[in-house]
């Protein structure tokens, strides 16, 4: 798809790398929560304890519920969830948190298994009752085969006993306090009938009031967690009863006064259509974290153009970014950015493709793959643009401080990473991968150039190769003896390596489908150096694997070093323009300090002896 924008004037190289990013609907996809972030109760507050930046958080989240012409559309449209988390993740990590378990795990789920319109959601879209969704459990994390809670029928009351059998069954995490107001919660529990295990499934449960959890369940705060301040707690049930219409159901279950029974079906896929809003939620995640990852390189970028240093021997000040050993990091680091957003843009619209079971396993395996590589690459550009910053970046009203912690939540949520790469990774182990597009050789005998995209991304495919060629040698290599855990962890480390060269190449063909749909001219050649880079640097890192296979040749190992710095060096020179491309309001970085000129300002002392005129003077 071409990018194409609605202005009458020619739009400008900013203006189409934004569509790039953003895509070419992107003032229709973003607009609203650009100018959302921009209003007065979503400005930095001052301080806070963290009691009172949860309540900012909630009474936040009631402002943008009023905001919305409906909750229900924004629970139905992943594109605007994965919006949402874009702009809110920067601003208030709390809120993100507890805005999208609300509209995508909660309601969205609701408005999943109830498409005929039985089930009054007023309480929800109106957040007289917040909604919260608890599914983890203490003793299992990622393993929700394990799971303990029980759901089971009563036949004579004709609903369901729900209960927790011990403390490892515990609810673990669940925003389930009464801050903010009235709870309600989806609770997954194994749904038990007449003696028979039907298999884990979702109740609709009323948790607390304004004030206290209601009878039968018991909700206790955890300790304090790093980053953004949400009621994280340890939830349990004692005997609650809940009527039959609590279960949400597929229209599976029959059965008259008294009975209860399921029809035909693998248990394990009805409960991944009963938390199937996961998906969504790892979409979600890569958004979030691509978002907090732009606003944090936007920051790094800006301090750097006007933070002055010494210059040499009787040369005046210059920018700190004036230096390669400032501004080479951030250069790297802005293809990474623009390869995260390309791969969260390529990934949602894979997911949104899908026609066919094959297609849906295929998409769901890259959702996954893109959630973990790209929140992992959130850290890394986070905490490097920090560093840039100094000391001045560790002060909370600097605005990174939350965006270090906030990503770590993110790496967790919604599946932990290595779970979801080790999942890949044993999918596709024994799975035929083509080798790319074209552009290069097999072996040495006929070199291909390494300024040709084409060609780079043929190598990132190899390493994708080479590594999972490794994970098959080891476990075959494995003893007879050995059982499949044993063949299994003989093969995961190489393996896991193939699922990141698979991750990087996905990132480096987004990017030749997003050169492809620009006109010639200088946004065409900044993302083509943006490209190239993201490529020769991954390239670089695995060159003794290529040039062990016969894919690169000694001189295009120096090569590589040396075209390396050179597109530094190109992607350096516009650094600003990239960075003015993310769309970040003025409002937000107006916010933070260190991303204007004035950061020093920020600082003034009105009774400082600079304001204060001598005695003599007086």
């Amino acid at each position: 798809m071409t990018v194409t924008l609605t202005d009458t004037a020619p739009p400008s190289t900013t203006d189409l790398l934004t569509g790039v990013l953003l895509g070419p609907e992107f003032r229709r996809e973003h607009g609203f929560w650009q100018r959302l972030i921009s209003t007065e109760p979503f400005r930095r507050p001052a301080g806070g304890t963290p009691e009172e930046r949860l309540e900012l958080a909630y009474d936040r989240l009631r402002i943008l519920n009023l905001s919305l012409d409906s909750g229900a559309r924004l629970a139905s449209d992943p594109r605007a969830l994965a919006a949402l988390h874009a702009w809110l993740g920067p601003v208030d990590p709390a809120l993100t948190t507890v805005a999208g378990i609300h509209y995508n795990l909660f309601l969205g789920s609701l408005l999943d298994h109830d498409r005929v319109g039985r089930r009054d959601l007023s309480d929800y879209l109106t957040m007289r009752r917040i909604g919260t969704f608890l599914c983890t459990e203490v003793a299992h994390g990622n393993n929700a085969a394990a799971m303990e809670t029980t759901a089971t029928y009563d036949r004579e009351r004709d609903g369901f006993v729900l209960h927790t059998p011990n403390a490892g069954a515990q609810k673990f995490m669940p925003n389930t306090s009464p801050a903010g107001g009235a709870k309600s919660g989806l609770v997954a529990a194994r749904l038990v009938a007449d003696g028979l295990d039907h298999g884990v499934r979702l109740f609709l449960v009323p948790l607390t009031d304004d004030t206290q959890a209601l009878p039968g369940i018991r909700v206790r705060r955890l300790p304090a967690r790093m980053g953004s301040p949400v009621d994280h707690c340890l939830t349990s049930f004692d005997r609650l009863f809940l009527t039959r219409d609590a279960l949400l159901g597929s229209g599976e279950e029959s059965g008259d006064q008294g009975e209860f029974r399921t029809g035909p079906g693998d248990r394990r896929r009805r409960f991944l259509t009963s938390i199937g809003r996961v998906t969504p939620g790892r979409v979600s995640m890569s958004a979030c974290a691509a978002g907090s990852a732009r606003a944090a390189l936007a920051v790094a970028v800006r301090y750097g153009g006007h933070r002055l240093i010494s210059g040499t021997r009787g040369a005046p000040p210059v920018p700190v970014d004036a230096h390669r050993t400032h501004h080479g990091p951030l250069a790297s680091a802005m293809a990474t950015v623009f390869a995260m957003t390309l791969l969260y843009r390529r990934t949602q619209e894979r997911w949104e493709a899908r026609t066919d079971e094959d297609g849906r396993t295929e998409a769901a395996r890259l959702v996954d793959v893109a959630k973990a590589w790209i929140t992992w690459r959130a850290r890394e550009v986070i905490v490097e643009s920090r560093e840039r910053c100094g000391a001045q970046a560790l002060l909370e009203n600097n605005g990174m401080t939350e965006l270090v912690t906030g990503v770590e939540g993110a790496i967790t949520a919604e599946g932990d990473n290595i779970a979801l790469y080790t999942k890949a990774a044993a999918d596709m182990l024994f799975a035929a991968e083509p080798r790319g597009d074209g552009g290069g050789p097999d072996r040495l005998g006929h070199p291909g150039d390494l300024s040709d995209p084409r060609f780079l991304r043929r190598l990132l495919a190899s390493v994708q190769e080479i590594w999972f060629a490794r994970a098959r040698e080891r476990a075959m290599r494995a003893p007879e003896a050995a059982d499949a855990l044993g063949r299994w962890n003989a093969a995961s480390g190489p393996a896991l390596r193939g699922v990141e060269a698979f991750a990087y190449r996905q990132a480096a063909e987004a990017y030749a489908e997003a050169r492809a749909a620009l006109p010639e001219g200088a946004a065409r050649d900044r993302l083509g150096e943006l490209e190239r880079l993201f490529a020769t640097e991954w390239v670089a890192r695995n060159s003794g694997d290529l040039l062990a296979a016969g894919l690169l040749s000694g001189d295009q190992i120096d090569e590589l070093a040396e075209t390396g710095e050179e597109l530094i060096a190109a992607v350096a020179a516009h650094a600003r323009e990239l960075a003015d491309s993310f769309a970040l309001p003025e409002a937000l970085l107006a916010d933070w300090p260190i991303a204007g000129p004035g950061y020093a300002d920020a600082y003034d002392d009105p009774q400082g002896p600079w304001t204060v005129p001598p005695a003599d003077a007086r």
